[in-house]
């Protein structure tokens, strides 16, 4: 009877908590949400990545629409990265422009998953809060961002980009983090012109507490500018003035349009195999990336476009 007890408390005790508001809830809405408490991820909210195209980056993962890569379950959104050979598309479906394109194919040594809104959900300002917890290990990159609904003034990055949160070898040897272990997020956005003329700022902070716990990840945007925070601890802070899109001279073009949001989990690349150690170690796979909830809220009084904006 003891063990039930105990059993039931510490079930209690990590169940996925309520939706609550933000601390200066008036005139805050929570106008979308997932707390994962099906049994299957919800395809009228998300959309799952079927291509080996690496991101840009060169990441090593192929992302597939498999239930090896990602599951739900206990209140729960897993996202798995497995070390297995792969073959699929080599470009996601925006870039397949020619014959060639759609029929070509790639093969990576990892599998992952993408998720995104896209098509799905897009907001103009509010305050986007998901409570996850991270993989350890060289060359893990799980990241929470978001990406233009219409890429209304040209293509990446011209449309712009906001990172709400990535990290990279997290639980790795670090000399210049605290404890000489890596457990930085980094809050970025980009902005400016296709690439070469792309741009981008942002900031970094420790991870408080213990890596292997839950953590809240949110970015706060407005028309006034945008705010990162982890555990409601505000860290970063960019206004209009710090950013541009060379298609389009509106104040605050690109941020001023709807974005849709990302959740994905890539093994490595040129970010993590940059930094602490180098490269991806292939060992302690499966890789997960764990979700217990995502919340968007919006504000009234705050969420108003610039001149040009809609």
């Amino acid at each position: 009877m003891m063990k039930r007890a105990l059993f039931l408390l510490a079930a209690l005790a990590s169940a996925p908590a309520a939706a609550e508001p933000p601390k200066d809830a008036a005139n805050w809405s929570l106008v979308w949400s997932d707390e994962f408490d099906g049994a299957s991820l919800d395809a009228a909210k998300w959309n799952l990545a079927d291509n080996c195209w690496g991101g840009g980056n060169e990441e090593r993962q192929c992302y597939t629409p498999s239930p090896a890569n990602h599951r739900v379950a206990g209140g729960l959104l897993s996202i798995i990265a497995r070390r297995e050979t792969h073959s699929g598309p080599a470009f996601p479906p925006d870039q397949r422009t020619t014959p060639e394109k759609r029929q070509a194919t790639n093969t990576k040594p990892f599998t992952s998953a993408r998720l995104s809104t896209d098509g799905k959900a897009g907001w103009l300002y509010g305050k986007v809060q998901v409570r996850a917890k991270l993989p350890q290990g060289q060359g893990t990159w799980p990241a929470i961002w978001m990406l233009p609904e219409g890429w209304d003034y040209g293509a990446w990055a011209a449309s712009g980009e906001i990172d709400i949160m990535e990290a990279v070898n997290l639980g790795t040897p670090c000399p210049t983090c605290a404890g000489g272990t890596e457990n930085r997020v980094l809050g970025t956005i980009h902005f400016g012109g296709q690439p070469p003329r792309n741009r981008y700022i942002g900031d970094e902070t420790a991870i408080p507490g213990a890596l292997d716990d839950f953590h809240v990840y949110e970015v706060e945007w407005d028309a006034d500018g945008m705010t990162w925070r982890v555990d409601g601890v505000d860290y970063a802070r960019r206004a209009p003035h710090e950013w541009h899109s060379l298609g389009s001279d509106a104040p605050g073009a690109p941020f001023d349009r709807p974005f849709h949001l990302i959740l994905n989990l890539a093994i490595g690349g040129h970010l993590p195999e940059g930094r602490n150690d180098g490269g991806v170690d292939s060992g302690g796979f499966p890789k997960i990336m764990q979700v217990d909830w995502v919340r968007v809220w919006q504000k009234d009084a705050r969420a108003k476009a610039p001149d040009g904006g809609r």
